[in-house]
């Protein structure tokens, strides 16, 4: 799984000046998905979709206040023990089972060291990665997306205490100070201070978060990012090695190609696409590295291999005219931006030599969460019937056995609303998507929601559509002309099936606690995992050690 990896980004999926051969020839020898959906157009959501199989709102991993993803490690929220992620029910069928990269839902819940949410705590036998994500924030790049936030939030906690501590001691500090030193004066040296401060603990608590991880030990804090792709490699091919002999599952799960865009200096300047460019033939490279290993092992021939990424590419990733963000093809939209399908619209390739046919493309209306299903009905377990699973087993239609897939309807979600859903017509062979709420961004087509670092689901930058917008994917994939009576003819026929459908799947809607919401996700100093003492984190890297 790429990571903000644009579907337009591949030339699998038609990009003419990015070099990506690994992954295409996998496409060439596997089977190609053309209409493979995200469940969430931003990271946390959509991985615990893919591991779970269920929509994000069943697991609570929404929020109701702007919070689209987990903000810090340093948070109680995250996956609960609850959900059953395909991880755990392929262990439990004698699988070896590890996670290498990025995780992202969540880590301790009452100490820094208790690891509720940590991935051996949902079903891997092995971990090493990042617990969080990589953000631009690990480099101090000027695409800052969370400490400005942060510090936003201290500098207001700090200078509310600061004008009470002023207010009660004001007429004693105005006779221990000179006359000149009036308020107003103190207040603007305290405001300075405070600045000082919040911008401080900002940058300590973000630099504290880019750390590594092997299962529950922290090895490097902070990362030095020159060596991180050789070591996650390195893992892999351990992993892999290791496990030759036995069933296994391993996700692979990149760094790449999320700002801030860590690339080695083999890729810099490579592409004809600047930093991003690099960063993702990088990412091709790595997973023909991957694939290789698989190959020396003798283990291609065994393997089911799949190739996905966790939304679309991000449009907001732009610096000075420059865009650092991925590719989404002719899809309208990108990461964050509510159910536009640019924003979930992502890469799907699956290869089994001799057992999946070779060259085969796939059009029908698939799913990230259909992983679950499918890999755990693979491996000889049996799909949990105590809750809904909203994915559906693939491998029918994979093979070429099932004509159509088993999706009718699809719900795309922002937060806890449904800004969209498809409807895959079968009889009429049309896919129809309708719009109840979509994000304003500017310039139309490629650009930012107002310098937001993520559009907003609801709120004064979203236009609520009375009625709906219509759009039929089949004649109209980027959703550039929307229907309407005089268009279409059955334009309220439509529109009414798939609110029934809508209103029907809401009400069969468990409400779950919110993981991403405020109390969830404010950043707690006793959370934050650590070396040492905070602020004092710093691990000498292993290597070095040795």
């Amino acid at each position: 799984m790429a990571d903000d990896l644009g579907i337009g980004d591949l030339g699998c999926y038609g990009n003419g000046t990015l070099r990506t051969p690994n992954i295409d020839r996998l496409a060439e020898h596997g089977v190609k998905l053309t209409h493979h959906i995200a469940a969430a157009s931003v990271c946390t959501p959509s991985r615990a979709a893919f591991l779970t199989g269920r929509y994000p709102i069943r697991s609570g991993m929404v929020s109701y206040n702007g919070y689209r993803v987990l903000q810090w490690t340093g948070v109680p929220g995250g996956l609960p023990a609850s959900e059953v992620t395909f991880a755990k029910l392929l262990k439990d069928s004698g699988y070896t089972t590890g996670l290498i990269g990025k995780w992202h839902l969540g880590l301790n819940c009452e100490t820094s060291s208790d690891h509720c949410h940590h991935p051996l705590s949902h079903g891997f036998d092995h971990f090493y990665g990042m617990p969080f994500s990589m953000m631009a924030d690990c480099q101090q790049w000027a695409l800052s997306e969370r400490r400005v936030g942060l510090q936003n939030r201290l500098r207001l906690c700090c200078q509310i205490l600061s004008l009470a501590v002023l207010t009660l001691a004001a007429g004693k500090l105005t006779r221990l100070l000179p006359v000149s030193w009036t308020p107003a004066v103190l207040l603007a040296i305290s405001a300075a201070a405070v600045f000082s401060i919040a911008h401080f603990l900002g940058d300590l608590i973000v630099y504290a978060d880019c750390f590594l991880m092997r299962n529950h030990d922290i090895t490097e804090q902070p990362m030095r990012f020159e060596r991180t792709t050789s070591l996650l490699l390195t893992e892999t091919e351990t992993f892999l090695k290791k496990n030759r002999r036995g069933p296994f599952l391993l996700f692979v799960s990149f760094l790449h190609v999320h700002t801030p865009l860590v690339t080695t200096r083999d890729f810099v300047g490579r592409s004809q696409h600047g930093l991003y460019g690099d960063n993702v033939e990088e990412l091709d490279w790595m997973v023909g590295q991957v694939l290789g290993r698989l190959e020396e092992e003798g283990l291609s021939a065994s393997t089911l291999v799949y190739f996905t990424s966790d939304h679309g590419g991000s449009l907001e990733s732009q610096l000075e005219g420059r865009q650092y963000g991925g590719w989404n093809g002719v899809y309208r939209g990108g990461k964050g931006m509510g159910g536009w399908e640019g924003g979930i619209r992502v890469p799907g390739i699956f290869r089994w030599p001799g057992v999946l046919p070779a060259g085969r493309v796939v059009h029908e209306p698939t799913s990230l969460m259909d992983v679950f299903p499918t890999v755990v009905q693979l491996a000889g377990g049996r799909v949990p019937q105590d809750r809904e699973i909203d994915g559906r087993d693939l491998w029918p239609l994979l093979l070429g056995t099932a004509r159509h897939s088993p999706h009718e309807f699809l719900f795309h979600y922002c937060e806890h609303m449904v800004h969209a859903a498809r409807w895959h017509q079968r009889d009429a062979g049309k896919v129809w998507k309708v719009h109840y709420a979509t994000p304003v961004f500017q310039p139309e087509g490629a650009g930012a929601c107002y310098g937001r670092g993520v559009c907003p689901c609801f709120g004064e930058n979203v236009t609520e559509h009375d009625p709906p917008l219509l759009f039929e994917l089949t004649r109209d994939p980027g959703e550039r002309h929307a229907l309407t009576p005089n268009t279409e003819p059955e334009f309220h026929a439509v529109l009414a099936r798939v609110r029934q459908e809508v209103d029907g799947h809401r009400q069969g809607v468990r409400l779950a606690f919110q993981q991403l919401g405020t109390y969830l996700n404010t950043w707690r100093p006793w959370l934050q995992p650590c070396c040492g003492r905070f602020p004092l984190c710093w691990c000498r890297p292993e290597d070095d050690a040795q």
